[in-house]
């Protein structure tokens, strides 16, 4: 498994990690936002000198860069559910999106 979750029943497979910290990302439901910045991925143990990054299925901590001002300026959960960064499926299939989200 990629990394220890709390209460995730079974084993996550291991996913190429394509959105560092820092990332902006489009929001793709209908909050009112545009897009987030990663500013922290849970999970995430560490290691020195490496961003934590995250992968599609991932929660990250985000903040509002475009959108409603009431969104702005605030920390917010979010799930990554697109990335440019190709990843393998189980089946051997390798997938990509046209943006991150």
């Amino acid at each position: 498994s990629k990394r220890g979750r709390g209460g995730s029943s079974g084993a996550k497979f291991r996913i190429s990690l394509g959105l560092p910290v820092g990332a902006v990302i489009n929001c793709a439901d209908n909050t009112g936002a545009k897009n987030l910045y990663i500013i922290s991925v849970k999970g995430i143990k560490g290691r020195l000198n490496r961003l934590p990054a995250a992968g599609v299925g991932d929660m990250v901590m985000a903040t509002v860069k475009k959108g409603k001002p009431e969104l702005r300026k605030k920390v917010h959960p979010a799930v990554v559910i697109r990335q440019r960064k190709s990843y393998r499926r189980k089946d051997g299939v390798f997938l990509y999106f046209e943006d991150n989200a």
